[in-house]
């Protein structure tokens, strides 16, 4: 298990936290309790826990320090990241630095995102988009996930009958 952290600075007080890269739960400020941003660098031998086993879902940019169109979308992410504290954790992932998850989600161009839950991918997307077409993108796949789990659950099929 990594014991790795990060200092996250909450923007509603302005307190310094240590959050873990990987841990269950939500990241919340020690000091008013608001939810942290909880934005990570995953690679090949930390994704597992950083990202498949996180609690929120989880958006995975698999990004290279020499792509352009990579710095583009960066900034759009952390602030979807910031927007949505406590609903969602972004994991950076440099395909350069972590060969073997560029491989296993066939990355053929950067930036290429997904979107995990319960770690599973429920949404894939390659390119770079502005903050809002994020936000939808995030939106609706969040929404098709939780048709898809009612509609498999054990109940569904009794109430979909009555």
């Amino acid at each position: 298990m990594t014991t790795a952290t990060t200092i996250v600075r909450c923007g509603n007080c302005g307190h310094k936290n240590r959050v873990p890269l990987a841990a269950g739960g939500r990241p919340r400020c020690g000091n008013c309790h608001r939810a942290l941003p909880w934005i990570v660098d995953a690679f090949d031998d930390t994704f597992a826990e950083v990202a498949e086993k996180a609690d929120p879902p989880v958006i995975v940019d698999m990004w290279a320090t020499w792509c352009g169109p990579c710095r583009m979308v960066s900034p759009a992410l952390e602030r979807l990241a910031i927007e949505r504290a406590g609903d969602v954790k972004l994991v950076k992932v440099d395909v350069d630095r972590a060969p073997r998850l560029s491989s296993r989600f066939t990355v053929q161009a950067v930036p290429t995102l997904l979107i995990m839950h319960h770690g599973k991918v429920i949404a894939r997307q390659a390119g770079a988009a502005p903050v809002e077409v994020l936000r939808r993108w995030f939106d609706d796949a969040m929404e098709k996930d939780a048709r898809e789990e009612k509609s498999a659950s054990p109940g569904a099929d009794r109430e979909r009958r009555s």
